[in-house]
């Protein structure tokens, strides 16, 4: 675990953050509050961040959220995280309460035939996997090789990625097929709503949080964890630079 030093202007920023009435802490969690690992199921979280996430929810007018691509059950059980702390699953589509809008007969059949098709793909090419989610599939390649990485994306993308009703989400080494519209900016946007804060705090790492800083405002702070273009303002190296920010915004909100 390495020591992390905020820059000058990060930390400015946190503190201005902290300093507002009522706030939102939120998060991805891979590549953010947990590392990036090669299987998707052995992920775990840095337990700093954990530990200040369940603090802040705990905090005075303070909220705490992950905000995830996975599966909204699986994002419980790996983050272990109290019900103090929000969880938004699906690229922001799922909430507590389910989807903002019910799955369709017509959806589950689509979501079925994507299934099919990345099982025959992955088939072809050692190291990918599929992962089935309650609207959407993701491709995995990490563990493959570039050469097979390559053609099982490009088999993807031109093939179910251009089906009609589906949502193209590419991140890193994956690429994601749902059949529901989702946004982590239109989830920030409801929690901001729910919870009446006066400004919002995101770290994301991947493409797909680059609509959630999207949708931030003045006074909110988005931190970009890792290399990579990006719409936020600030940047961290990797998830002890998450842990950070973290335990900087809950020991000024405390």
């Amino acid at each position: 675990m390495s020591e992390t030093v905020l820059d000058e202007a990060l930390v400015a920023a946190l503190e201005a953050f902290s300093s507002k009435p009522r706030v939102l802490v939120a998060s991805d969690f891979d590549g953010c509050v947990s590392p990036i690992v090669s299987r998707p199921a052995d992920a775990r979280p840095n337990p700093r961040s954990m530990a200040a996430l369940e603090t802040a929810a705990v905090s005075p007018q303070t909220y705490a959220a992950l905000v995830s691509g996975r599966a909204r059950v699986d994002l419980q059980s790996l983050s272990g995280a109290s019900g103090n702390i929000t969880l938004v699953g699906s690229h922001g589509a799922e909430f507590a309460d389910g989807f903002e809008s019910a799955i369709s007969v017509e959806q589950e059949a689509l979501l079925a035939r994507i299934v099919s098709e990345f099982t025959s793909i992955s088939a072809r090419f050692p190291g990918t996997s599929v992962e089935r989610k309650p609207a959407s599939v993701t491709l995995h390649t990490r563990m493959a090789s570039r050469d097979d990485a390559v053609a099982a994306l490009h088999l993807a993308e031109n093939g179910p990625a251009t089906w009609d009703g589906v949502h193209v989400m590419n991140g890193k080494m994956v690429i994601e097929l749902a059949v529901v519209e989702t946004s982590k900016g239109h989830a920030l946007d409801r929690l901001r709503g729910t919870l009446g804060v006066d400004a919002v705090i995101y770290l994301g790492d991947d493409v797909t949080d680059e609509k959630a800083f999207a949708h931030l405002r003045q006074g909110d702070v988005g931190v970009k964890v890792g290399d990579g273009p990006t719409a936020a303002e600030f940047r961290v190296p990797d998830p002890d630079g998450v842990a950070a920010v973290l335990e900087s915004v809950t020991a000024l909100r405390q």
